[in-house]
């Protein structure tokens, strides 16, 4: 069987780490079995779905690597559907409601007040002809709902083993609004039954549409793909990220100096046990990718723990990964022997402008004791300098002004970076360079 997924946000707002979440998971999933990964934008909300959106969504899963092997719009389907539909209401599975908004709400009042649940009663289903036809002469246009079948639906989830769903205690879904346009159900169902898309893999969150959506592929004569249901994430305290997302979503990230192979790392194993390590690519994520990891807990997405890996993956990066990067952020002059003295103290890729500033443009150095940095100064060592010349220079200082230990690297410190922390400076004295070691030395700006 040839395996194919589909990645289908809706284009109504930014990807956010839960769209991520899945969209990763399914294409490692497709990649690990050399199936193929479809992007589907969901854009039957005309209201709310956008071309700018639509944009950002491209943009951020290329900057992450998810590249797709096929794209597809629901806007551009509006015939598939109807088809479908068509198909539905000629086998009476799709049937016209005439009922108000406020109606239906009365009566699922009127129900939960004599204990009893909330589902479609199909009065609708009473309805003549001629009954129709005076509620449409009375300006009312038809929702459309699909009829289901009162039985257990069942399917063996990937992830939550075997489901089985009493659909006689659920609500005929609606499918066709009133004004014409589909909602989210019937458009995925019929998409996936022609883009021939073998699994589906989401939220945990559409467990119960699932059982619906089994029905309508069986009523449209269709095969059920396989599914598998994703643990759904929460922050570090447990709580749902819903009112957070906005902080959390990619371009956020971006804007924050992220990189996209650390939220990758993160979001591929979180859930799925195992350590969270820096990886170089997602070849490497791959071949670890197993949806039988994944238990019913939700994972639990910490912002920190995301950071702290960032910063791993950014000191295990050589300078000639990161140099199109860099060129691209124009920092100025970084090279490989500044980026490899530095990467082991960034967090992110923009922390090194500040060690660019120290070691090749100018500072405000801190002199507190002008007398010992002025000796300090006097005993600079004439250039070529290596990564022994610290040493033997800071020898000499000890032995001429009898300071050890902090006394004597820290006031050095602070007078040729400005910062009391940092890079090894057997590192950085020879990219400061002894010029503008000593103006530093002397107090001066340089």
């Amino acid at each position: 069987m040839s395996i194919r997924v589909r990645f289908a946000p809706s284009p109504t707002g930014r990807l956010h780490v839960g769209n991520i979440y899945v969209a990763l998971n399914n294409w490692l999933f497709a990649k690990k079995a050399g199936g193929q990964f479809l992007l589907r934008l969901d854009d039957t909300d005309r209201e709310r779905s956008t071309l700018a959106f639509a944009a950002i969504i491209e943009d951020d899963l290329k900057w992450l690597g998810l590249k797709w092997d096929e794209f597809t719009r629901q806007s551009d389907r509006i015939d598939t559907y109807e088809a479908a539909a068509a198909k539905l209401k000629a086998a009476g599975r799709l049937y016209a409601c005439y009922e108000t908004a406020e109606e239906l709400a009365l009566r699922r009042k009127v129900q939960l007040s004599q204990g009893k649940p909330p589902v479609y009663d199909r009065a609708a289903l009473n309805l003549t002809d001629a009954d129709r036809a005076k509620l449409e002469a009375e300006g009312r246009r038809p929702h459309w709902r699909f009829k289901l079948e009162p039985r257990n639906v069942t399917w063996n989830d990937l992830v939550r083993g075997p489901q089985h769903i009493d659909e006689s205690s659920q609500s005929d879904p609606i499918l066709i609004r009133e004004d014409g346009t589909f909602l989210y159900t019937l458009p995925s169902v019929v998409d996936d039954v022609e883009l021939k898309v073998s699994h589906v893999i989401r939220g945990n969150d559409h467990v119960t549409n699932t059982a619906t959506q089994i029905q309508i592929y069986e009523a449209l004569g269709a095969a059920v793909p396989t599914f598998a249901h994703l643990p759904l994430l929460v922050d570090a305290s447990g709580e749902g990220l819903s009112k957070r997302l906005g902080s959390l979503s990619i371009m956020q990230m971006r804007e924050d100096g992220l990189e996209p192979m650390a939220i990758n790392a993160y979001l591929a194993h979180i859930g799925a046990g195992g350590t969270i390590e820096p990886v170089g690519s997602l070849d490497a994520l791959v071949k670890d990718h197993d949806l039988s990891r994944f238990g019913k807990t939700s994972p639990r997405f910490d912002p920190e723990e995301l950071k702290h890996l960032n910063a791993r993956q950014l000191h295990a990066t050589s300078f000639e990964a990161v140099k199109p990067q860099l060129a691209a952020l124009n920092f100025g002059q970084v090279d490989s022997a500044l980026w490899d003295a530095a990467r082991g103290n960034l967090e992110k890729i923009g922390d090194i402008a500040l060690w660019q500033q120290i070691c090749r443009s100018e500072i405000a150095p801190v002199v507190a004791d002008g007398g010992f940095a002025s000796k300090a100064a006097e005993l600079l060592p004439s250039e070529p300098w290596d990564a022994e010349t610290w040493k033997t220079w800071t020898q000499t200082v000890q032995k001429s002004t009898g300071r050890k230990g902090k006394e004597l690297f820290m006031p050095l410190r602070l007078a040729l970076t400005g910062l009391d922390h940092g890079p090894e400076l057997k590192v950085l004295l020879p990219l400061i360079g002894r010029d503008r070691a000593l103006k530093r030395l002397r107090g001066e700006r340089a």
